[in-house]
């Protein structure tokens, strides 16, 4: 497969993402909406690590370069996990307390939590 079709397939994915999280009133849908985004993202990170020649492997260089210079999407893709764990640990909280306060997950009531 070349770099255009994993950019389409992460197009999509966002796109998907994206919809889901705009269209629905579940904030545990939209939750799950966000992560095909991440995901998007890190497909998108992964193709340009692999199929982008990085500058350190047209310039020469010591193995250690190329090493460092061919992981980068790799890194970038842990970090938007990290990020992502995070923000799902966060929301899921967030998702407890209001559904334990109002008994609904609906998102248009959540303007109601205003004092």
């Amino acid at each position: 497969m070349d770099l255009e079709r994993f950019l389409l397939l992460s197009a999509v994915l966002f796109a998907i993402g994206l919809y889901g999280a705009m269209s629905r009133r579940n904030i545990i849908v939209i939750l799950m909406s966000i992560e095909i985004m991440f995901n998007a993202v890190n497909v998108a990170f992964l193709a340009f690590s692999r199929y982008v020649e990085p500058a350190a492997l047209r310039q020469g260089g010591d193995a250690a370069e190329h090493a460092n210079a061919l992981l980068t999407g790799q890194a970038f893709a842990i970090f938007v996990v990290v990020v992502a764990a995070a923000e799902v640990a966060l929301a899921l909280a967030l998702v407890l307390a209001f559904f334990r306060h109002r008994d609904s997950v609906d998102v248009t009531t959540m303007s109601l939590l205003k004092r």
